[in-house]
């Protein structure tokens, strides 16, 4: 302050330019500077000299900077408020005027000057396009502050239609940028589309109350609260069909096929799914990410999940092709939020082929964007999914800690629910080290959320390793039986094992998930075949293995067919 004041004579170039901010170019001080061109240019010199200012260029293209925040504070605090606020109000308006371009690609500066002038009603749609554009960048963060100090300045407004409408508007885009930061399941995202749906239905405001359905979809579905999101999404798809909207139809059609497929109506599922993609362009991108109320592209998201409900259904060649699909547009979109998803559906669509290395190869490039991106959800799962492909090759200790590790973040963001399927990945591997008791307790957690939430897609799977792992179980106590006790214990593990893949096998069938049903078939045929039960399983196993027409080269497969040779090749 004693160095401003010492340069009276040029303090008020000062303060202008601490209004501009850290930074400013010469032309901007030179349109809203009363002064004249030798003036401003002499001021500006004894700034620089007095090591006050930094200058990088030469007028009419230089641009100055203070040499501290703490220097542009002091020299902004040394203004009387109403005169910066007129100040605001002149740079505001200078910008709109002579710099019109910077409505489209600094809206947020705008906003900051129009909020510092007080004129709150004009700073408010600033806020919110400087939002609207840190989204199309994926910078989410950014868009948060925007969108919240929007939120902030409307409050202080007279309570009218108007900004009623503007406290939508405003919910809705922010709640885009909590999804792709906080993920799905955040109570703040829960909050926001709550909101926005209760002042849509008040007002009345159809494409609003759109956004905010799906919304609540995305939130429902990633805390397995399954028939709420699909309430949501019947509630969306009327409202679509009578819009007669193809984009509208997209997104219901979409809002109905994923939480179809979590509750293992797969059938439901590919339809809704596949009717989406049929009506999707690469074109409407930008447009759906916010009629939506989803940070990824539907496009792309629509078909990891159409990969994963064909694949379920038996058929793995058509499942590969579309995540292929799904990562190709998601980099052809050059979206990072689109991209991770997409990455993050190709390690577990790997995981359910049994390819670690594939798996691990997708997850560790999902786990690089993540962390620049801060996509904190798809980051646990990748964490998740690299964890499970390095316990798969043998790295039992470093795996399951970094599937721990993956699915206390993704309990995190999934409002502290553990996933059926998490939990029985990590049931596997913990089984697979040894540890069989924690394995078990861990598939009865499993089968419990799945009773509770209705989250049945992996309920087939969890009911055949819960088996895999009772007859290791049994195995380990046959080793050590030293009394009868020990054997009628064993007799009832042999119950229990058969019982499990029965029930396996039962749920798959009425899922129609084919490829589960041929992994349970397979793990019920081997028993059979260790109990010389050799027909029975050939007469099981053989006509779901030649239901599949594709997909010869999985795991699966490749097993099943390992297991016929065997059992047509023996004696019955």
């Amino acid at each position: 302050m004693a160095r401003l004041d010492r340069l009276a004579a040029v303090k008020e170039v000062a303060q202008l330019g601490a209004a501009l901010g850290r930074a400013f170019p010469y032309e901007l001080i030179r349109a809203v500077s009363h002064q004249d061109d030798t003036t401003l240019n002499q001021a500006l010199a004894r700034l620089v000299d007095a090591e006050l200012l930094y200058q990088r260029g030469v007028p009419p293209q230089a641009t100055y900077i203070f040499k501290h925040a703490l220097v542009q504070e002091a020299a902004y605090q040394s203004v009387l408020k109403s005169i910066r606020q007129q100040s605001h109000q002149r740079i505001a308006q200078v910008l709109e005027t002579r710099f019109p371009e910077t409505r489209e690609t600094r809206p947020e500066l705008l906003a900051h000057h129009y909020t510092e002038a007080g004129f709150l009603a004009l700073a408010i749609p600033y806020w919110q396009q400087a939002g609207e554009r840190a989204i199309e960048n994926s910078a989410h963060l950014e868009a948060i502050s925007h969108l919240t100090k929007g939120l902030e300045l409307l409050a202080s407004l007279p309570n009218t239609r108007d900004r009623t409408r503007q406290e939508l508007s405003l919910l809705t885009t922010l709640g885009l940028a909590l999804i792709a930061t906080k993920g799905q399941a955040s109570e703040e995202v829960g909050r926001t589309y709550t909101r926005a749906r209760e002042i849509a239905q008040q007002m009345g405001e159809t494409p609003q109350l759109l956004l905010a359905l799906s919304g609540l979809v995305s939130f429902h579905v990633v805390r397995a609260e399954l028939l709420a999101a699909r309430q949501v999404g019947a509630q969306l798809l009327d409202l679509a069909e009578r819009q007669s909207d193809p984009a509208l139809l997209l997104v219901a059609h979409w809002a109905l096929g994923h939480p179809s497929l979590f509750m293992g109506d797969l059938g439901p599922a590919r339809t809704h799914l596949e009717q989406a993609i049929s009506l999707y362009t690469p074109t409407q991108h930008h447009s759906l990410l916010r009629l939506a109320s989803f940070p990824g592209d539907l496009g792309v998201f629509c078909r990891c999940f159409a990969a994963h409900t064909l694949c379920h259904l038996g058929y793995p060649d058509q499942a590969r092709t579309r995540i292929r699909e799904a990562l190709a547009l998601a980099r052809e979109l050059a979206h990072p939020y689109s991209l991770a998803l997409a990455l993050g559906y190709a390690a577990m669509l790997h995981q359910f082929f049994r390819e670690p290395h594939l798996a691990q190869e997708s997850a560790k490039t999902a786990i690089t964007l993540c962390t620049e991106q801060g996509f904190a959800y798809y980051l646990a799962w990748g964490t998740m999914m690299q964890g499970w492909a390095l316990a798969d090759q043998g790295q039992d200790a470093e795996g399951i800690a970094q599937m721990r590790q993956g699915l206390a973040a993704i309990q995190a963001t999934d409002a502290a629910l553990r996933r059926p399927y998490y939990l029985g990945l990590l049931a596997e591997a913990s089984g697979t080290a040894g540890d069989l008791e924690d394995g078990l307790a861990m598939l009865t957690e499993a089968l419990a959320v799945v009773a509770r939430t209705e989250e049945r897609w992996s309920e087939a799977e969890l009911h055949r390793l819960k088996g895999t792992l009772l007859l290791r179980s049994k195995a380990r106590r046959l080793e050590l039986a030293v009394s009868p006790s020990d054997s009628d214990y064993c007799a009832l593990l042999a119950e229990q094992v058969d019982a499990s893949f029965r029930q396996a096998l039962e749920v798959a069938s009425r899922q129609q998930a084919k490829s589960w049903e041929l992994r349970a078939a397979t793990s019920l045929g081997r028993l059979w075949q260790s109990q010389g039960k050799r027909k029975q399983a050939l007469d099981l196993l053989a006509p779901i293995y030649g239901w599949f027409t594709e997909g010869f080269d999985t795991a699966d497969l490749r097993d099943a067919k390992t297991l016929l040779d065997e059992l047509s090749a023996a004696p019955r």
